[in-house]
């Protein structure tokens, strides 16, 4: 399949260097995002407490 691919880009003109581009963009952009089931909790049981804290 990757061979019938590879022809495909020389019959259409896709150039080395774009396909290194799109590998690259695909490397960036399909990371893992940010865990969003930790916002699912409100911020304020998110935040620690500073009832702890020493005043001077």
């Amino acid at each position: 399949m990757s061979r019938i691919q590879k022809w495909f880009e020389q019959i259409t003109g896709v150039s080395p260097l774009e396909r290194h581009r799109w590998a690259l963009a695909q490397e960036i952009f399909s990371a893992p995002r940010v865990d969003v089931a930790a916002l699912q909790k409100p911020a304020c049981w998110r935040r620690k407490s500073r009832s702890h804290v020493v005043q001077s």
